[in-house]
């Protein structure tokens, strides 16, 4: 990590369930349930460490992380919380999960999001998003407002690219991207996070 820890940076202040944001900027989902909220994600790489990872902040934030498997594939999920449900009122347009106007992504957004949808490739770091269309120009600005500009991309090739996503290129923003993330979870290989190669 940089020796000049941007006041962005995750790790600076207290874990916050706010940070679960960084979740929905990727495949996340936010579902209702009265004055209470879940948010659940469907991983698009479902390694163990990812899935330790995102359970061990669950725990953290004082929330039970659930694993599923089903025919779509390993996901995690928080039980019902009524700490979420303001996340839910600014990510929610009836039963789509979009992201807000203004959104900000912190170091702590950012790991959330690196945690569950992101990994290096051949040209860069790429965070997956997910099929909000109204989503991605946000992200995008949100991404750029943070010192880590992306370029969008979509799938062309099988097995190269599989979702949509930001990648994000060039050693200023990959180290940007690297200091504000912190350093790899337990258990994550060097292709699996920024600045690890």
């Amino acid at each position: 990590m940089s020796a000049q820890l941007s006041i962005f940076s995750a790790g600076v202040r207290p874990p916050s369930c706010a940070d679960l944001e960084g979740l929905l900027a990727g495949p996340g989902r936010v579902v209702r349930r009265g004055a209470a909220a879940r948010i659940s994600v469907l991983l698009p790489q479902p390694e163990p460490w990812r899935v330790a990872a995102l359970a061990d902040g669950f725990d953290q934030l004082g929330l039970v992380g659930e694993v599923t498997e089903d025919e779509l594939g390993t996901g995690i999920r928080t039980a019902f919380a009524l700490e979420l449900a303001p996340i839910a009122r600014r990510w929610s347009r009836g039963a789509i999960t979009t992201a807000p106007a203004g959104l900000v992504l912190d170091g702590a957004r950012l790991r959330w999001w690196c945690l569950a949808a992101g990994h290096v490739d051949p040209l860069g770091f790429v965070l997956v998003v997910s099929d909000d269309e109204a989503s991605w120009p946000r992200l995008g600005a949100a991404l750029a407002a943070a010192g880590v500009p992306g370029t969008f991309v979509r799938p062309r090739l099988p097995g190269r690219l599989e979702h949509q996503a930001y990648r994000v290129v060039g050693g200023r923003r990959l180290a940007r991207l690297a200091e504000l993330v912190g350093p790899a979870p337990d258990g994550a290989a060097p292709g699996d996070w920024p600045g690890a190669r």
